[in-house]
């Protein structure tokens, strides 16, 4: 287990709009913000496509990760997540996990990671910034090369 106490920044509320790439919308927003770590508590969504890690094929080795994804469109979804950052590309790494339903399909629900998705409409994202300690993804090269949240120096 691993575990920090976290000095709090800025809170946001952050509207994507209508047609709005989820990705390219959350980077923009932490670059005009210069956010660059904290976490989403919760976030709703309309979105128009999806693509969630999943797959329908037999797996190998069910304690492996799945790389590959599930597309799915018109949606309701709910979600959160984390946000650290990488000095290294000088980007923010999110790291999404979201439950969708499927409205044409009495909202039928898939639950997952959350690799794409462009918004139907609207999506209200809730972030709170975080001052220190600082969030780092570290690969685990035990761990399938997984990218793990870890903290850095307060």
């Amino acid at each position: 287990m691993r575990a920090a106490e976290l000095t709090m920044g800025r809170t946001f509320v952050v509207h994507f709009d209508h047609g709005d790439d989820f990705y390219t919308a959350l980077a923009e927003f932490c670059i005009e913000h210069d956010v660059r770590q904290g976490f989403i508590p919760m976030f709703i969504a309309g979105m128009r496509e999806v693509q969630l890690v999943g797959t329908c094929e037999r797996l190998d080795n069910p304690d492996a990760p799945v790389w590959s994804a599930v597309h799915l469109e018109n949606v309701e979804a709910i979600g959160a997540g984390t946000l650290a950052y990488d000095e290294e590309s000088n980007v923010v790494l999110p790291h999404i996990h979201v439950s969708v339903g499927l409205k044409a399909h009495s909202a039928t629900a898939h639950t997952s990671h959350l690799l794409g998705a462009k918004i139907q409409f609207l999506t209200e994202v809730y972030l709170v910034e975080v001052s220190a300690p600082s969030f780092i993804r570290t690969r685990q090269p035990a761990m399938y090369d997984v990218p793990l949240l870890t903290f850095g120096e307060s």
